[in-house]
């Protein structure tokens, strides 16, 4: 008897210092939150178009020759394509774009890929790049998944697609942390993490490789400060609960069919892509053999010059 009571005042004991722990915890995660909140800064001279609701943040380079549209994947901007696209722009008329939920575009939810490649139509409706007009469409990892489905959503409004460094395939990953990481903790989370500038380094080391130069604070400031824009954290809660932007067998078969011009390409070394998933991906949408370009995953920053001559070839091939 006197056993079954000290047991019972044990786990009493230990229920109050598990309340009392999650009380605090929770408390301090709000009085964080509270002391790091208020709008972030934003860069000045923003170009933006509007179209078909969307308020869409876009970079620009050349001024003549055929459109090349770039799609950023997860976590990444226009700002991510600034090497790329001045290599482009000698040739040709370039334009990449921050899709919504990440970056300087304006929130609209609900940041499924369908949603996204809307977006992306909507930019080229804008932009008159229709018609006689119609660009090639570059997406990026996930973005390869957005750009797929605007050539299907689009007909006759896209002149190629490029599947670079990606595979439109969901990724597995812990969907069930959408439901756990409710606030105030996933806004405590995503701020320590974007408030790390050793993090934001250390990913990006690991993503675009030996070649590229390590981040500079600027560099680590243009990639944390679109991460701090009005949306993110709502793309992110979507994100984990429904996966990144990806494309099902059906549209998969439907864009084998449809008659544009694709192409893969991907970094030699990238982890993320390795040669056989690019092979299968060349397959599964209909497009010849992969390209080969130096780099890991982010190619467009590691390998410019060799990205933008195997894009150049895509684009000029009869």
């Amino acid at each position: 008897m006197a056993g079954r009571r000290r047991l019972r005042r044990a786990v009493t004991v230990a229920v109050i210092a598990l309340a009392g722990i999650a009380v605090a915890v929770t408390a301090a995660s709000f009085g964080y939150n509270l002391a790091t909140d208020g709008p972030a800064p934003r860069p000045a001279g923003l170009l933006m178009a509007r179209s078909g609701g969307f308020g869409t943040r876009y970079r620009t380079w050349g001024t003549s020759g055929t459109p090349i549209v770039l799609v950023p994947g997860a976590f990444e901007t226009a700002d991510t394509f600034g090497a790329l696209g001045a290599v482009l722009g000698k040739h040709h008329r370039v334009f990449a774009v921050d899709l919504t939920g990440t970056g300087y575009s304006a929130p609209s939810p609900p940041f499924s890929a369908g949603h996204l490649a809307a977006q992306v139509l909507s930019f080229l409706a804008a932009k008159g790049l229709t018609g006689r007009n119609a660009p090639i469409l570059v997406g990026h990892s996930s973005g390869a998944a957005v750009a797929g489905l605007a050539a299907l959503r689009g007909p006759g409004t896209v002149r190629g697609v490029v599947f670079l460094d990606g595979d439109a395939l969901p990724l597995g990953g812990p969907s069930f942390l959408g439901p756990v990481l409710v606030n105030p903790y996933r806004t405590t989370i995503l701020r320590l993490a974007l408030g790390s500038s050793w993090l934001i380094r250390r990913i990006y080391g690991a993503q675009c490789g030996p070649s590229c130069a390590p981040l500079s604070p600027a560099g680590v400031r243009m990639w944390r400060l679109p991460l701090e824009q009005p949306g993110f954290e709502e793309s992110m809660d979507y994100t984990l609960r429904h996966g990144i932007p990806n494309m099902t067998s059906a549209e998969f078969g439907r864009l084998r069919a449809v008659a544009v011009p694709k192409r893969v390409i991907y970094g030699e070394h990238d982890p993320q892509m390795p040669a056989s998933d690019a092979k299968t991906t060349a397959a599964r949408i209909g497009a010849p053999p992969p390209v080969t370009v130096p780099g890991r995953h982010l190619t467009m920053i590691s390998s410019p010059r060799q990205l933008a001559a195997a894009v150049q070839a895509f684009a000029s091939a009869p």
